[in-house]
């Protein structure tokens, strides 16, 4: 187990890391790089949709990237927009969920006392919330919410990652062809 000192020093670097991740998303989507540089082609569109779904899955980045992949529909098939955009997704669920999973329970765990963490932790184990916090998760990321709520209910519920990845997929997809389809009816 880490120390307190470390615990807060892990998660002031984390948040230092979230906080340069979102500017450069924020500056990549906003200034139009990604535009120019992955030319109108229905293959850039594709690619431009796996990248805009990494994105779908922050709450700092989930609304640029909604509106990217809103206007994306009107060029291309929402179910394309979808599929590869829950790609992305489900990549950004995968790393987000290992930062979740590993490193930020450790230093959660450092900062209260021993007890209280066993019994917060042990809840997710024991009978309704056994069952309701994965699925929870899931709701969550198929919703446009962002997704560290449910990646942090799917951790906490001790979910493996081969089970981790289907969701996240079909779920992304669910919510990310729901914002596209919304968007090119529009």
């Amino acid at each position: 187990m880490i120390s307190r000192a470390q615990a807060k020093k892990n998660l002031k670097a984390d948040f230092i890391a979230v906080g340069v991740s979102v500017l450069v998303s924020w500056f990549l989507i906003s200034s139009g790089i990604l535009t120019h540089l992955l030319a109108d082609t229905e293959l850039g569109m594709i690619i431009e949709s796996f990248v805009a779904g990494l994105f779908f899955t922050s709450a700092f980045t989930l609304a640029p990237s909604a509106l990217f992949l809103g206007e994306l529909s009107r060029h291309i098939s929402p179910f394309t927009i979808a599929f590869f955009g829950a790609l992305g997704a489900m990549c950004g669920d995968l790393i987000l969920f290992l930062f979740i999973r590993d490193r930020l329970t450790d230093d959660i765990k450092a900062m209260f006392p021993k007890r209280a963490v066993r019994h917060f932790l042990n809840s997710f184990h024991l009978g309704f919330w056994k069952w309701l916090s994965p699925v929870l998760g899931a709701l969550i990321i198929a919703s446009p919410l962002p997704d560290e709520f449910g990646l942090s209910l799917l951790g906490l519920s001790r979910t493996r990652i081969a089970v981790l990845l289907p969701v996240a997929f079909v779920m992304n997809f669910l919510g990310i062809l729901l914002v596209a389809s919304v968007a090119s009816v529009l």
